[in-house]
Protein backbone atom coordinates (compact mmCIF):
# COMPACT_ATOMS: atom_id res chain seq x y z
CA UNK A 1 0.00 0.00 0.00
CA UNK A 2 1.53 3.23 -0.51
CA UNK A 3 0.10 6.87 0.69
CA UNK A 4 -0.20 7.89 4.23
CA UNK A 5 -2.98 5.56 6.49
CA UNK A 6 -5.20 8.16 8.51
CA UNK A 7 -5.89 7.16 11.52
CA UNK A 8 -9.77 5.94 12.10
CA UNK A 9 -9.75 8.06 15.63
CA UNK A 10 -8.29 11.11 14.27
CA UNK A 11 -10.67 11.02 11.12
CA UNK A 12 -13.48 10.27 13.46
CA UNK A 13 -12.03 13.52 15.88
CA UNK A 14 -12.44 15.99 12.84
CA UNK A 15 -15.70 15.02 11.32
CA UNK A 16 -16.58 15.31 14.66
CA UNK A 17 -15.52 19.02 14.97
CA UNK A 18 -16.39 19.76 11.69
CA UNK A 19 -20.32 18.93 12.70
CA UNK A 20 -19.78 20.88 15.80
CA UNK A 21 -18.41 24.02 13.67
CA UNK A 22 -21.21 23.23 11.37
CA UNK A 23 -23.85 23.79 13.77
CA UNK A 24 -22.06 26.26 15.78
CA UNK A 25 -22.83 28.30 12.96
CA UNK A 26 -26.46 27.73 12.68
CA UNK A 27 -26.64 28.95 16.24
CA UNK A 28 -25.04 31.75 15.10
CA UNK A 29 -26.88 32.94 12.38
CA UNK A 30 -29.90 32.13 15.29
CA UNK A 31 -29.06 33.92 18.05
CA UNK A 32 -25.99 35.89 17.29
CA UNK A 33 -22.66 35.28 17.89
CA UNK A 34 -22.45 36.08 21.50
CA UNK A 35 -25.34 34.40 22.30
CA UNK A 36 -24.09 30.86 21.07
CA UNK A 37 -25.49 28.61 23.74
CA UNK A 38 -23.18 25.82 24.91
CA UNK A 39 -26.00 23.32 25.93
CA UNK A 40 -27.70 23.98 22.84
CA UNK A 41 -24.68 22.98 21.06
CA UNK A 42 -23.99 20.10 22.41
CA UNK A 43 -27.90 18.93 21.78
CA UNK A 44 -27.66 19.86 18.59
CA UNK A 45 -24.43 17.46 18.42
CA UNK A 46 -26.03 14.40 20.13
CA UNK A 47 -23.49 15.44 23.09
CA UNK A 48 -24.16 16.29 26.85
CA UNK A 49 -22.50 20.00 27.50
CA UNK A 50 -19.55 18.51 29.13
CA UNK A 51 -18.51 16.53 26.58
CA UNK A 52 -18.03 19.25 24.14
CA UNK A 53 -14.75 19.97 26.32
CA UNK A 54 -13.17 17.13 24.75
CA UNK A 55 -12.88 19.19 21.29
CA UNK A 56 -12.98 22.73 22.80
CA UNK A 57 -11.60 24.11 26.18
CA UNK A 58 -14.04 26.80 27.05
CA UNK A 59 -16.21 29.18 24.73
CA UNK A 60 -13.43 31.22 23.36
CA UNK A 61 -11.67 28.29 22.28
CA UNK A 62 -15.03 27.27 20.32
CA UNK A 63 -15.02 30.95 18.57
CA UNK A 64 -11.09 30.83 17.93
CA UNK A 65 -11.82 27.49 15.91
CA UNK A 66 -14.52 29.39 14.17
CA UNK A 67 -12.41 32.01 13.71
CA UNK A 68 -10.20 29.92 11.79
CA UNK A 69 -12.70 28.29 9.84
CA UNK A 70 -14.32 31.07 8.64
CA UNK A 71 -11.33 32.61 7.34
CA UNK A 72 -10.73 29.17 5.14
CA UNK A 73 -14.77 29.62 4.20
CA UNK A 74 -13.75 32.87 2.74
CA UNK A 75 -10.48 31.46 1.08
CA UNK A 76 -12.72 28.89 -0.52
CA UNK A 77 -15.36 31.15 -1.65
CA UNK A 78 -12.70 33.21 -3.35
CA UNK A 79 -10.66 30.28 -4.76
CA UNK A 80 -13.78 29.64 -6.38
CA UNK A 81 -13.83 33.08 -8.19
CA UNK A 82 -11.06 33.73 -9.96
CA UNK A 83 -9.17 37.06 -9.86
CA UNK A 84 -8.50 38.74 -13.97
CA UNK A 85 -5.62 39.03 -15.08
CA UNK A 86 -5.63 42.60 -15.57
CA UNK A 87 -4.73 44.28 -11.93
CA UNK A 88 -7.19 47.21 -11.60
CA UNK A 89 -9.87 44.85 -12.72
CA UNK A 90 -8.42 41.93 -10.24
CA UNK A 91 -8.95 44.98 -7.31
CA UNK A 92 -12.36 45.63 -8.15
CA UNK A 93 -13.50 42.09 -8.46
CA UNK A 94 -11.86 41.18 -4.79
CA UNK A 95 -13.74 43.71 -3.64
CA UNK A 96 -16.76 43.15 -5.36
CA UNK A 97 -16.54 39.37 -4.14
CA UNK A 98 -15.51 40.65 -0.34
CA UNK A 99 -19.12 42.69 -0.20
CA UNK A 100 -20.99 39.76 -2.00
CA UNK A 101 -19.45 37.58 1.04
CA UNK A 102 -19.96 39.65 3.68
CA UNK A 103 -23.63 39.76 2.44
CA UNK A 104 -24.07 36.24 2.17
CA UNK A 105 -22.33 35.24 5.63
CA UNK A 106 -23.09 38.08 7.69
CA UNK A 107 -22.28 36.14 10.93
CA UNK A 108 -18.56 35.28 9.25
CA UNK A 109 -17.94 38.30 8.21
CA UNK A 110 -18.87 39.61 11.84
CA UNK A 111 -16.59 37.26 13.58
CA UNK A 112 -13.57 37.90 10.87
CA UNK A 113 -14.11 41.64 10.67
CA UNK A 114 -15.61 42.94 13.93
CA UNK A 115 -15.25 42.81 17.54
CA UNK A 116 -18.33 41.32 18.55
CA UNK A 117 -16.93 38.93 21.17
CA UNK A 118 -15.91 40.24 24.21
CA UNK A 119 -12.71 38.87 25.40
CA UNK A 120 -12.15 36.81 22.34
CA UNK A 121 -8.66 37.11 20.48
CA UNK A 122 -7.50 34.56 17.60
CA UNK A 123 -4.54 31.81 18.79
CA UNK A 124 -1.41 32.24 16.78
CA UNK A 125 -2.64 29.49 14.57
CA UNK A 126 -6.14 30.84 13.98
CA UNK A 127 -4.07 34.76 13.36
CA UNK A 128 -2.06 32.47 10.62
CA UNK A 129 -5.05 31.58 8.99
CA UNK A 130 -5.97 35.28 9.27
CA UNK A 131 -2.92 36.56 8.09
CA UNK A 132 -2.90 34.14 4.30
CA UNK A 133 -5.85 36.17 4.00
CA UNK A 134 -3.85 39.47 4.68
CA UNK A 135 -1.14 39.04 2.32
CA UNK A 136 -4.01 37.96 -0.29
CA UNK A 137 -5.36 41.02 -0.29
CA UNK A 138 -2.07 42.81 0.03
CA UNK A 139 -0.68 40.96 -3.41
CA UNK A 140 -4.03 41.81 -5.29
CA UNK A 141 -3.37 45.68 -4.14
CA UNK A 142 0.43 45.64 -4.88
CA UNK A 143 -0.07 43.86 -8.46
CA UNK A 144 -2.18 46.82 -8.99
CA UNK A 145 0.61 49.44 -7.90
CA UNK A 146 -0.49 50.06 -4.50
CA UNK A 147 2.67 50.05 -1.61
CA UNK A 148 2.35 52.06 1.14
CA UNK A 149 0.86 50.72 4.49
CA UNK A 150 -1.28 53.83 4.52
CA UNK A 151 -3.00 52.93 1.43
CA UNK A 152 -3.90 49.65 2.38
CA UNK A 153 -4.93 50.75 5.67
CA UNK A 154 -7.44 53.34 3.76
CA UNK A 155 -8.75 50.10 1.04
CA UNK A 156 -9.59 48.02 4.23
CA UNK A 157 -11.81 50.95 5.70
CA UNK A 158 -12.88 51.30 2.32
CA UNK A 159 -13.98 47.57 2.22
CA UNK A 160 -15.30 47.40 5.58
CA UNK A 161 -17.48 50.18 4.83
CA UNK A 162 -18.68 48.65 2.08
CA UNK A 163 -19.29 45.48 3.63
CA UNK A 164 -21.50 46.97 6.51
CA UNK A 165 -23.75 49.24 4.23
CA UNK A 166 -24.00 46.30 1.91
CA UNK A 167 -24.98 44.24 4.87
CA UNK A 168 -27.18 46.69 7.35
CA UNK A 169 -29.55 48.31 4.18
CA UNK A 170 -29.34 45.56 1.22
CA UNK A 171 -29.02 42.19 2.68
CA UNK A 172 -28.63 39.97 0.00
CA UNK A 173 -28.88 43.01 -3.09
CA UNK A 174 -26.50 44.91 -5.06
CA UNK A 175 -26.77 48.52 -3.98
CA UNK A 176 -23.03 49.35 -2.46
CA UNK A 177 -21.74 46.35 -4.96
CA UNK A 178 -23.04 48.26 -7.63
CA UNK A 179 -20.31 50.99 -6.07
CA UNK A 180 -17.79 49.09 -5.88
CA UNK A 181 -15.71 50.53 -9.41
CA UNK A 182 -16.32 53.84 -8.72
CA UNK A 183 -14.80 53.32 -5.13
CA UNK A 184 -11.97 51.05 -6.04
CA UNK A 185 -11.22 54.01 -9.39
CA UNK A 186 -11.27 56.66 -6.81
CA UNK A 187 -8.58 54.79 -4.51
CA UNK A 188 -6.61 53.78 -6.97
CA UNK A 189 -6.29 57.32 -8.25
CA UNK A 190 -4.84 58.37 -4.65
CA UNK A 191 -3.37 55.10 -3.98
CA UNK A 192 -1.41 54.76 -7.35
CA UNK A 193 1.70 57.33 -6.79
CA UNK A 194 3.61 58.10 -10.60
CA UNK A 195 7.33 56.54 -10.14
CA UNK A 196 9.77 59.19 -9.54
Amino acid sequence: MSGTQTDPRQARREAKIAGILAEAWLLAERDGLALISLRDLAARVNLRQPSLYVYFASKLDLYDAMFADGYRRLATYLDERPLPGEPRAAVEHFVVELVRFASAEPVVHQLLFQRVIPGFAPSTASWEVALDFYHRARGVLADAGVEHQDDVDIFSALVAGLCDQQMANDPGGDRWVEHVPRVVAMFLAGAVRPAT
